[in-house]
């Protein structure tokens, strides 16, 4: 099993980001946190290491119905919320990767029993919104 679902567009990066956060809350994610990998790693370690990740955004996804399921079936799957999506073009790329965490990740760390129907409900939001961000079947 991979730990992510990825796709790639043919779109430049900022229209794939706004694709991405229009797909999420389609599904009945929000978007509860921002990393911008290329802005820390110009301000923590310099222009060359940004520019050799290229634009790199970490989404922290939530879906506050899901959320609040795991939760109550297994406090500790707090550790693994948000969902994160990842959108991300290397700077000699010609198309945008979106990668989503496979939930099902969470079935093989948590023993609860409710844990497997959220984290199939997750995954079938998260590949629909990749399906709407791609305009067409999600490649895994």
């Amino acid at each position: 099993m991979t730990y992510a679902h990825t796709i790639t567009v043919d779109a430049p990066f900022d229209e794939a980001v706004q694709l991405t956060r229009v797909a999420l809350a389609a599904q009945g994610f929000g978007v509860l946190s921002e990393i911008d990998v290329h802005a820390t790693f110009a301000e923590k370690l310099g222009a060359d290491a940004a520019q050799t990740v290229g634009d790199y955004l970490i989404l922290g996804a939530c879906n506050p119905g899901l959320a609040r399921r795991a939760i109550m079936a297994d406090p500790e799957i707090g550790a693994l919320l948000p969902c994160n999506v990842v959108v991300r073009r290397g700077p000699d790329a010609e198309a945008t990767t979106v990668q989503a965490i496979n939930p099902a990740i969470m079935v093989q760390l948590s023993h609860a029993p409710e844990i497997a129907s959220v984290a199939a409900d997750a995954d079938s939001r998260l590949r629909a919104a990749l399906l709407a961000v791609q305009g067409g079947p999600a490649r895994a």
